[in-house]
């Protein structure tokens, strides 16, 4: 297996909220629910940097796609780490979050390892670092 990953899928409980909160809450680039015309097609698709694709899906079909019973939902099995160039737009990204309706679950502020970062949860309690690194110079998109 190389070391690339090119689909990032999230099992969401409700895809429309989910689409609303990541495409007019975060500013996210989507054509929003697609695959509508299969049973359990329905999905929605955002580009991101470096030809990442991040996928909602509604839980159920997680399940159902991978033949694995639906588990509990549980916010600390991975996080998101979304990282900027300053502390100023982790504080800009945080205030965003909130006001599309995500949870500030630890307010941004200074680091144990000399950065600057907070967590919100989406709608569906996945979790999402915003982090300043001063060792690392984030690339703007193309």
């Amino acid at each position: 297996m190389k070391p690339h990953v090119t689909v990032l899928t999230l099992g969401v409980d409700d895809l429309e909220r989910a689409l609303r909160f990541y495409r007019e809450g975060l500013g996210l680039e989507s054509e929003g629910i697609v695959g509508t015309e299969f049973e359990h097609g329905a999905v929605v698709f955002f580009l991101l940097k470096g030809h990442l694709m991040l996928a909602l899906y509604p839980r159920k079909e997680v399940a159902w796609d991978a033949q694995v019973p639906q588990g509990p939902k549980s916010s600390t099995e991975f996080t998101i780490g979304h990282n900027v160039n300053n502390k100023e737009e982790v504080n800009e990204v945080m205030a965003q979050a909130r006001r599309a309706g995500a949870q500030v679950v630890k307010p941004a502020g200074p680091t144990f390892w000399g950065g600057y970062a907070g967590y919100f949860q989406d709608p569906d309690g996945h979790l999402w670092e915003i982090a300043w690194n001063p060792q690392l110079r984030v690339e703007d998109a193309p």
